[in-house]
């Protein structure tokens, strides 16, 4: 394998890192198929959203919002990693100095972690042959530059070039590379959308700055299940798991309030029963407000419709306000159930029933439709002491525990009739 930078290229011109390798094609036939070693990252998390761990060759890159909490992820990690790999960690936002603070801080003591604070790529190039790591950790990917590329630094050009000079290095050296991305104020990633194409794993990190918790979330992984959520609670010594995430979003949950609703929905492999709250009430403007908070705005104007037109309630006259407890973003079909009963509770100020948890897709003419997964949904809800459980009729789960009760409806009218008697 043999890995270098063209020459100079003329002014106005610009050249790219190049990987030459004497390779030829072979039959699929007798192609071997690679065992793939992980690397535990000390978070079972983290792990989880990476589909096991942290793949050895493979390129991640991890997003978020600004003072999220990714340097003080990746720095956290770094204390079980420097146990039995040389990790080399670029830095091209902070100085050595400031990193030392954070690892003090964090209390990360590892000898086999080295800090480099460059952002020209030829040099950690260059650094990344003296240190030989295991593990190369770029902080953040749009700060680094190239002399091959007259652009400005975080650039598209720039951008690519540099993801392609690590991305060659994790490929023929066996190095895991774990790239920082600045997110823009539409939410996605800074730069080419090539990048995400580029690397193995897309991780963003959600969350509210103003409340402890984290969402880390999978949205493509080339060695695990994508949609993949793991939750952590930022605390005053650093990033903490969070083993019961369902338990940890309906805490505080009120009783005897109207608009609340309980619903289970599938966060990659793992159920997760979350709360959705809205508010309902008469509105003293000419067109209502809607307000939709970690919900698809256009999916619940749609619900919204559905019920104004299929049990003639009138929300045209009212103000409406949605929310999903704890950040999370409910993205599936299978929450539409739950917000429509939570929108009927909140306009008709009847509470739904503390232990009930709704689930299921709504159709435009008012059916419910199956969902995937429904076995273990029900056994999440019924484990966090859930005792009656609405599901589509066409749904067939497994027998579980006596004292629960699973309500099968065909239609938003059959949830409506169940939950008042």
């Amino acid at each position: 394998m043999e890995e270098k930078y063209d020459a100079p290229a003329p002014s106005g011109e610009t050249k790219r890192l190049s990987i030459t390798c004497a390779s030829h094609a072979e039959p699929l036939s007798g192609a071997g198929v690679p065992e793939y070693i992980r690397s535990k990252t000390g978070f079972s998390e983290l792990d989880r959203v990476l589909g096991g761990g942290l793949v050895h060759g493979s390129v991640v890159l991890l997003a978020g919002e600004p003072g999220i909490g990714k340097s003080t992820l990746l720095m956290q990690i770094c204390a079980v990693l420097c146990k039995n790999h040389r990790v080399l960690y670029v830095s091209g936002e902070e100085s050595t100095g400031q990193l030392k603070l954070r690892a003090e801080r964090l209390g990360v003591c590892a000898p086999e972690l080295y800090i480099f604070t460059e952002t020209n790529i030829s040099r950690i190039i260059d650094e990344i042959d003296h240190i030989k790591p295991d593990i190369l950790i770029a902080d953040s990917v749009q700060t680094l530059y190239s002399d091959r590329s007259a652009s400005s630094q975080g650039s598209v050009a720039q951008v690519k070039e540099c993801a392609l000079a690590l991305q060659g290095k994790a490929k023929n050296e066996d190095i895991s590379v774990l790239l920082v991305g600045h997110v823009n104020k539409e939410g996605a990633i800074a730069g080419p959308k090539v990048l995400e194409h580029m690397v193995d794993a897309v991780l963003y990190f959600e969350g509210e700055r103003q409340h402890s918790y984290r969402i880390l979330r999978a949205v493509k992984n080339r060695y695990g299940a994508a949609n993949e959520l793991g939750m952590f609670e930022m605390t005053d010594t650093g990033l903490c798991e969070v083993e019961n995430p369902s338990a940890a979003l309906l805490e505080g949950r009120p009783v005897g309030i109207s608009g609340s609703c309980a619903v289970c929905v599938m966060e990659g492999t793992r159920p997760l029963v979350a709360e959705i709250q809205t508010l309902v009430s008469k509105t003293v403007f000419a067109a209502p407000r809607r307000t939709s908070g970690g919900f698809d705005y256009n999916r619940m104007c749609l619900l919204l419709a559905v019920l104004e037109k299929r049990l003639g309630l009138r929300f045209y006259e009212c103000d409406v306000y949605l929310n999903v407890i704890g950040g999370l973003t409910l993205n599936e079909p299978a929450a539409d159930l739950a917000v429509a009963m939570a929108l009927i509770s909140g306009i008709n100020d009847i509470p739904m029933p503390h232990d009930a948890a709704v689930i299921g897709e709504v159709g435009l003419a008012g059916e419910v439709r199956t969902v995937f997964n429904i076995d273990a949904r029900i056994k999440e809800a019924s484990r966090l002491g859930f005792k009656k459980i609405i599901i589509p009729a066409k749904n067939r789960p497994h027998p579980i525990k006596e004292d629960v009760q699973i309500i099968p409806v065909n239609s938003l009218y059959e949830a409506v009739r169940h939950v008042k008697q």
